[in-house]
């Protein structure tokens, strides 16, 4: 049940944020706290004071101001999609990105403006109008903005790059209220901080990307074998992918069969697909993805030419709101006959009927930028993979953490050592250390004690700030240099 304001709070302080606040202040007792309190992940159950629903700028700026002068933990929400629950802070404030759904598309420059409450299928739909797509995730209901911030990877990640690659500047609010534009231009270092490393150096209140063409039409799909063969398939698998071209990117999904369009007699059983995209002209992806179905006996296909929003959000139903989940991910070389037999003894183990893995391929256009371009880290590896306990009763969850763990701990050596920060869960400093490497974490710590040196914004794969700096008073608001007019997107 929710509880009353916090007592910590000087109601008349709360009144004067009200006052100044254009987006509704959400408080526990009110009569939709529970209801916009809840995020993505169920199994994330913390109780924020406040919830701050901002509708553009200066509602970041005033929250921001009124957490430092009531000394108050910040979290900042976005799409709200992140396994590890940072879009909410216990008995804290919640600055609430979700209702800055702004999207502005030029189709002649072929750009996109986007404010950072706007999910994947939110920006599809727009661009698709114009035969343009934005470089961006697997997932229609995936945040724009914390996908972006982590790197972004996905389905057309191997012939455009990753979603950083396709940013051309940010505007944002650094918790001491500077307005600042992070591009290759201007403040280059904060540029090159927010590409990878998350919301550790300011709020971003408004994003820029290049857009390319695709759509509406692409080919693509799901190919699904019976988990009996996997280590056959993955073994024709990873040969082939050595030499895949970089039009098309795949993604493997190890779990029980539950795509509605493949035959009553598959249903629920173990099954590895292979998901897959052709980020070119439709008509030619038929004969680039043909040799996915030759890996073995297949039980069903679903590869074919449809609009790429149905493409997008064709995984959706696997990961739905409202369900517990556990993550842990590992980048990975290519993959050895040692790590395939790890692959088929754990992958299927699960206790939960709904947990799954997903082992994405990467290389392609990643590798065209060089690793210390931006903060992301992980350009060299060949895949990632994301472990995923996922459950509807809380019994199955403990069941399929430790299955997570152990399915972990077991891959551990046939891995690079680092992992993509966005699939990440609550796992620690030093896990935090390894998904950006030595030398570029001690480059963002840096970089963190002159754009947040209090470091207020920590609750996120927090990088912890170090050098000496000047601080700003507390509550202090101020304009660092010229900052230029920018339009709501």
């Amino acid at each position: 049940m929710s509880q009353p304001l916090s007592s910590k709070l000087v109601p008349a302080a709360v009144d004067k944020l009200r006052r100044g606040f254009r987006g509704p202040i959400v408080a526990p007792g009110d009569a939709h706290y529970e209801d916009i309190r809840r995020i993505w992940n169920a199994a994330i159950e913390k109780q924020p004071s406040l919830i701050a629903r901002s509708t553009g700028t200066a509602d970041v700026i005033a929250a921001l101001r009124f957490a430092r002068e009531q000394n108050m933990e910040v979290a900042v929400r976005g799409g709200g999609h992140n396994v590890a629950g940072t879009a909410l802070s216990d008995g804290g404030l919640v600055i609430d990105l979700q209702p800055m759904r702004g999207i502005k598309v030029d189709p002649d420059a072929r750009t996109l403006l986007a404010q950072p409450g706007v999910r994947l299928g939110d920006v599809d739909h727009e661009t698709q109008a114009f035969g343009l797509a934005a470089v961006s995730g697997i997932n229609s209901e995936t945040g724009l903005a914390g996908l972006a911030l982590g790197g972004g990877i996905g389905w057309q990640m191997r012939k455009h790059g990753l979603t950083i690659d396709q940013l051309v500047s940010a505007d944002l609010i650094t918790p001491a209220g500077d307005a600042l534009r992070a591009s290759a231009q201007e403040n280059p270092d904060l540029f090159w901080a927010i590409r990878g490393g998350g919301g550790n150096f300011g709020i971003v209140t408004a994003f820029e990307f290049r857009l390319v063409r695709l759509g509406p039409a692409v080919h693509g799909g799901v190919v699904l074998y019976p988990a009996e063969q996997a280590r056959e398939v993955l073994r024709a698998y990873r040969d082939w992918a050595a030499d895949s071209p970089e039009e098309v990117t795949t993604i493997l999904i190890l779990r029980r069969n539950a795509f509605p369009w493949a035959p009553k007699e598959t249903q629920g059983r173990p099954i590895l697909g292979i998901g897959a995209l052709y980020s070119g002209p439709a008509e030619k992806g038929d004969r680039a993805l043909a040799p996915l179905q030759r890996f073995g006996r297949v039980l069903a296909s679903s590869v074919q030419t449809r609009l790429f929003t149905q493409h997008q959000s064709m995984l959706d139903a696997s990961a739905p709101a409202g369900r517990l989940y556990y993550w842990k991910s590992h980048y990975m070389p290519a993959l050895s006959d040692a790590a395939i037999e790890v692959i088929v003894h754990h992958a299927w183990r699960f206790a939960s009927p709904v947990s799954f893995t997903l082992l994405s391929h990467m290389g392609g256009a990643i590798r065209h930028r060089s690793d210390d371009e931006t903060a992301f880290t992980g350009r060299e590896a060949e895949f990632t993979i994301n472990i995923n306990g996922a459950a509807t009763q809380p019994d199955l969850y403990e069941q399929d953490r430790a299955w997570v763990r152990e399915w972990f701990a077991a891959l551990e050596p046939h891995s690079t050592g680092g992992v993509y920060v966005n699939f990440m869960g609550d796992e620690g400093a030093e896990r935090v250390r390894a998904a950006y490497g030595r030398g570029k974490y001690e480059r963002l710590a840096a970089l963190k004690a002159t754009y947040d040196p209090e470091n207020v914004l920590r609750v996120n794969q927090n990088i912890k700030p170090v050098g000496e700096v000047v601080k700003s008073g507390k509550g202090g608001i101020r304009t660092r240099g010229a900052v230029k007019a920018r339009s709501s997107a």
